[in-house]
Order: C-alpha cells, then sequence, then structure tokens
C-alpha cells in the first residue's frame, strides 16, 4: 500500500476510549475511515482530525472495504452486525470484519457464521491488550482468531496497528486467548494493589519497588506500568473502566466453570471487582480497585474505634 488510493477504506463502529486511539492511528497511517458510535457526542473525538461520520452499522459498511469493531460486549457485536440498520443490512459491503472487542468466543462464532451467509464476509476476531498509550502508536498486543486467509487479508493493516500479532487458531480463538489474558490481567490488578497496601504498611519505600524487583521472578508490565500508577493514584482520565474488568472477569468465571474448572484465585478477582464496582466506581480507572483496599482499611478502623 504505497499510497492514498491503494488503502482499503476502514469502517470503525465504537467509539470508546480504545477505538479512539485506534482510529487515530488509522488517521495517521493514512487510512480513510468513517465511524459510527451508539452515543454520537463521542464522534467529535475523531470526526476532526479526518474521520467521516456515518448514520448507522450499514452505512459504515457500505462505504468501507474492512470493517472494525470495538464495542462493549456480545450483545453489541450482535447490534451492530445482525441489527435492520447493522452492517449485514448493507448487503455487498465489507470483505472482512475485524472485532477488536472482547467478546464470547461462541457467540463470536455464531455472528460470524451469520454474517458469512448472509454476505460472504470473512471475520478475524482480534481482541487486544496493553490500553489506549500502546493502541495510539501501534504498538498493542494483538490475540487473532479466523481463518488463515481472512487473517492474511487482515495482517498488512493489523501489523500497522499491533507490536504483537498472533494468530491463535480458528474464528473465536482470539477471544479464547483474551479470556486467558483478563484472568492473568484482572488477578494481576488485585494482588498489585495488595502488594501495594503491604508495602505501604511495612514502611518501605513503596515507590521503588518496581526498580527493586526489575528483573527477577516477581517483575511483570504490571509492576513496572501498573504498580506506579496505583502508588502515585493517578486514575484520571481513566485509561480503562472498572465495570469493563468486572464484566470480563465475571466471563472468564463462567468460562472456566463451562470447562468444569475451579479456579479460585480468579473467583477472588471477580469478587474484589464485585465489591469496588458497588461502592460506586464503575466509570473509575481499573488500577483505582486500590482504593477498595483503603476502604476496607478505614471501615476496619472505625470498627475498631
Amino acid at each position: 500500500m504505497s499510497g492514498a488510493a491503494h488503502r482499503p477504506r476502514i469502517g470503525f463502529i465504537g467509539i470508546g476510549i480504545m477505538g479512539e486511539a485506534m482510529v487515530r492511528r488509522l488517521l495517521d497511517l493514512g487510512f480513510p475511515v468513517t465511524v459510527w458510535n451508539l452515543e454520537p457526542e463521542r464522534l467529535g473525538t475523531v470526526v476532526p482530525h479526518g474521520a467521516v461520520a456515518a448514520a448507522s452499522p450499514a452505512a459504515v459498511a457500505a462505504a468501507s472495504d474492512i470493517v472494525m469493531l470495538c464495542v462493549l460486549h456480545m450483545a453489541a457485536v450482535e447490534r451492530c452486525i445482525l441489527a435492520d440498520d447493522g452492517v449485514a443490512a448493507a448487503g455487498a459491503g465489507p470483505a472482512l470484519v475485524i472485532d477488536f472487542s472482547t467478546a464470547d468466543p461462541e457467540g463470536t462464532r455464531e455472528v460470524a457464521a451469520k454474517l458469512k451467509a448472509l454476505t460472504g464476509a470473512g471475520w478475524v476476531d482480534a481482541p487486544v491488550s496493553g490500553g489506549p498509550q500502546l493502541a495510539r502508536t501501534g504498538g498493542m498486543t494483538v490475540m487473532a482468531g479466523g481463518l488463515q486467509a481472512d487473517f492474511d487479508a487482515a495482517q498488512p493493516i493489523l501489523a500497522q496497528m499491533s507490536g504483537n500479532l498472533t494468530l491463535m487458531g480458528p474464528v473465536g480463538a482470539g477471544q479464547t486467548t483474551k479470556i486467558i489474558n483478563q484472568a492473568i490481567v484482572g488477578t494481576g490488578y488485585v494482588v498489585m494493589a495488595e502488594a501495594l497496601m503491604l508495602a505501604e504498611a511495612a514502611g518501605i519505600d513503596a515507590a521503588r519497588l518496581p526498580q527493586c524487583l526489575a528483573g527477577g521472578h516477581a517483575d511483570s508490565s504490571l509492576l513496572q506500568r501498573l504498580y506506579p500508577q496505583m502508588q502515585q493514584r493517578a486514575f484520571d482520565p481513566p485509561s480503562s473502566y472498572a465495570r469493563q474488568l468486572l464484566k470480563d472477569l465475571k466471563a472468564v468465571s463462567a468460562f472456566a466453570q463451562g470447562l468444569g474448572l475451579d479456579l479460585r484465585v480468579i473467583e477472588q478477582g471477580v469478587q474484589r471487582y464485585k465489591d469496588y464496582v458497588a461502592l460506586g466506581h464503575e466509570m473509575s480507572d481499573s488500577a483505582a480497585v486500590v482504593r477498595l483496599y483503603e476502604h476496607d482499611a478505614t471501615t476496619r478502623g472505625k470498627a475498631r474505634s
């Protein structure tokens, strides 16, 4: 793709925190991008930078060679694809759908099959990890599922949006991999919060912990990137929402139970986020779960006094 005339037309549905960052990346790369979002006010984050607003997912599809989605959950994917004004309603629309949403593996397979039957479009489920900063700079991780031919068609664009791109199997395999990713991330957030509370209560220099542990077995991107955010209480603006991570953790729990597994650490992580969201923090940063532990400590202090 040496020039703008040879670049496929991209449709992008879902302009949340991650969707905005990905659309901005695509615009930087010179792709023409048509966008739609359920809450139209969010379009103001990308239209001034060159994206073109459309009236519906079907209108996005009609203007696009490839449609990308990054929406809240499986029900939103189904609505954007199969509703009366969805992608499938465009008829001879895009040749390929790339779904960045975190959704359900089985539901993904069903929607992909229905779209294929209706329009012939291929499907790559491509959930992501890394947050909006890496999405904006093309460094996010993409875990993909789809036919090899569809992945090959998506790869030239996905390679420009990601630092790590892996095909994990057929349609649904990307979503299954994202479930495992969220199991690690969600429980990891809780572990980082508990490590921070332990360091602060013990009286050591909590800010130096990532430097001290770098290169050892405890080292990780969570320790180096997330822990400092928690330690500084730097949660505004949110880079992810607690309600979203809770949704993902519930999906991990249900998936594990469906496989006959009893994964107790994950179940504790689910409960911690349930407790945090129940305090009214649905739209707080996922990393701000440390506030739950501060709340617990304050409650225990009042109970003792």
